[in-house]
């Protein structure tokens, strides 16, 4: 198998790939997609949704509109509740031309989930926001100053949103559950490769000699892609949200930090955010 590094040539290559896993009916399709096509936008339908929303798309972003963008189906999502199994429509990725008052609750949602991480039982509170105030106006009023110099984060699946900033060296996608953000990809590549692994045919059956049966793993090609894009690098940066990013150990690894670096001795970023969480 061989995966473009190209955008414009990858984003085409999931578009064949995945439409062709849809387009037979067998147990290789997953429930709701049989027959589903990409639906791309056009440049001009594209510039009257960042003139609608009031948004601005970075180049990458456009790029995967133009292209990919959404659906025309419905993901159907099973659950068991109370023995009783559930089937629901789900929608996978947003239609901006169809899913406004998705979007535009997810956007909003961005805020009161962090808000109310601040106020509920995790107490979060940044170290560049200064010692915490008693006055929940003033906590407020700390929040609000930080929150409004985020970059855009605008909702693409569920939790995941693209960072939008065209100053950025990278153009990460980010996983939003409330103060807990977590870098999903660097680029629309990497991030695509994650969130439609299932879709792709990109695993291999690998047999486990202690459990005697055959596990999934992704191909060598599609691991290596991951090892490259979450490698430490010190331009890998989101004004102020990295703070949040790094506030949770969840976040580490999407700046390829751990507790112990190659030589074997903490990282001195993580090492700040140990010596926080201890105190």
């Amino acid at each position: 198998m061989h995966i473009q590094s190209n955008l414009t040539e990858f984003l085409y290559w999931v578009k064949e790939r995945t439409e062709k896993l849809w387009s037979v009916n067998d147990e290789n399709c997953p429930k709701g997609f049989y027959g589903a096509k990409w639906q791309g936008l056009s440049e001009e339908q594209i510039d009257q949704v960042e003139r609608k929303y009031e948004v601005s798309f970075t180049s990458e972003h456009r790029e995967f509109l133009k292209i990919l963008h959404a659906i025309d189906k419905k993901e159907i999502v099973e659950y068991e509740d109370e023995g009783t199994l559930i089937a629901e429509e789900c929608t996978f990725f947003y239609n901006w031309l169809e899913n406004e008052t998705e979007i535009i609750s997810q956007i909003n949602s961005v805020y009161k989930w962090m808000w109310d991480d601040i106020m509920s039982v995790n107490h979060v509170w940044l170290k560049s926001w200064g010692i915490k105030p008693k006055s929940l106006e003033r906590k407020k009023e700390i929040f609000d100053e930080w929150f409004s110099k985020l970059p855009q984060l605008l909702p693409v699946r569920d939790s995941a949103c693209v960072v939008e900033n065209n100053n950025l060296k990278w153009n990460p996608v980010v996983s939003v559950s409330g103060s807990d953000v977590v870098i999903l990809g660097w680029d629309f590549r990497t991030y695509l490769l994650y969130e439609l692994r299932d879709h792709l045919d990109i695993y291999t059956d690998v047999y486990d000699e202690e459990d005697k049966r055959f596990y999934p793993e992704l191909i060598d090609e599609v691991q290596q892609i991951f090892n490259e894009n979450f490698k430490y690098d010190e331009t890998k940066d989101i004004p102020y949200l990295k703070e949040m990013i790094l506030y949770w150990s969840s976040g580490w690894r999407g700046f390829g930090l751990s507790y112990y670096s190659e030589d074997a001795r903490i990282h001195p970023i993580v090492k700040t955010y140990i010596a926080e969480e201890e105190k």
